[in-house]
């Protein structure tokens, strides 16, 4: 573990190998799991005031489970997530394009220029993992079958999962954080 701040940051952000690979997945991390997206409580409000602009990038199904059911609710742990369509079904949010590919109403809204929010920040972090405890966050690499052609890009680009994941790690963590990150990451090939 690299303590950084406020966070016990786990090894294999640095020695994992990782980058998305959409055609090869189609997205299933959109659509497989026990429950919706994780969120913090202070995007909750957010999802709330956002979820009416993003209505038209949303599939049918998922129209009608948030509006049965809200469009975060909190699952058997008692955490915050997104809704789901039906238990064990795709995120509410979750649109399939052209080719099969789950994709995200509230990224694609983002993208034209619709809303200033991109998404849940555990979407946008995934494979990582956040834990906050009283002191800490515990920052993991979450292993899933589903990611292995990613892995697999990953490797074949040798991109490790924090170098992947730079863009949503500053805007969790802040520019300083990620530059501590980077160093340990250099130390660590000495």
């Amino acid at each position: 573990m690299i303590s950084i701040g406020n966070t016990l940051v786990s090894q294999e952000l640095l020695e994992k190998k990782f980058v998305c690979d959409l055609n090869a997945c189609k997205g299933e991390c959109c659509v497989a799991g026990d429950s919706g997206a994780p969120l913090d409580e202070e995007e909750l409000a957010i999802l709330d005031s956002i979820a009416d602009k993003v209505k038209p990038y949303m599939n049918k199904k998922g129209i009608k489970a948030i509006e049965k059911n809200g469009n975060w609710e909190k699952d058997s742990d008692g955490d915050y997530t997104t809704t789901l369509v039906s238990a064990g079904a795709e995120c509410a949010f979750v649109f399939f394009d052209e080719k099969k590919i789950a994709k995200c109403a509230i990224e694609q809204a983002y993208r034209e220029g619709v809303i200033k929010w991109q998404k849940p920040i555990s979407c946008h972090l995934y494979p990582v993992r956040i834990t906050k405890h009283k002191a800490y966050d515990a920052v993991n690499y979450h292993k899933w079958n589903i990611c292995k052609p990613a892995c697999e890009c990953g490797a074949k680009l040798n991109v490790p999962v924090f170098q992947f994941l730079k863009e949503p790690l500053i805007k969790k963590y802040g520019e300083k954080w990620f530059k501590e990150l980077v160093k340990a990451y250099k130390l660590s090939k000495i």
